[in-house]
């Protein structure tokens, strides 16, 4: 659920098309993961890679929504 000040941002993008999108805060957040990942698949282990990157996933999630990610995973 958007916040209203998240809603007024979203419709802003949406109406203003000169307006770019940016993912650079989510590419540095899963930075760490993505490097465990790649060595997951140098290991012959490509399983172990999406699952790996399903849990990084599930994480950043917590961590960017303001909640411990133990606890919410838990």
């Amino acid at each position: 659920m958007l916040t209203p000040s998240g809603r007024s941002r979203l419709e802003r993008y949406v109406e203003d098309g000169y307006l770019l999108q940016d993912n650079n805060a989510a590419e540095r957040a899963i930075r760490p993961f993505v490097i465990g990942r790649e060595n997951s698949l140098l290991s012959g282990v490509p399983k172990g890679a999406t699952v790996s990157a399903q849990l990084c996933s599930l994480i950043e999630t917590a961590k960017a929504n303001g909640h411990g990610p133990y606890a919410w995973l838990r």
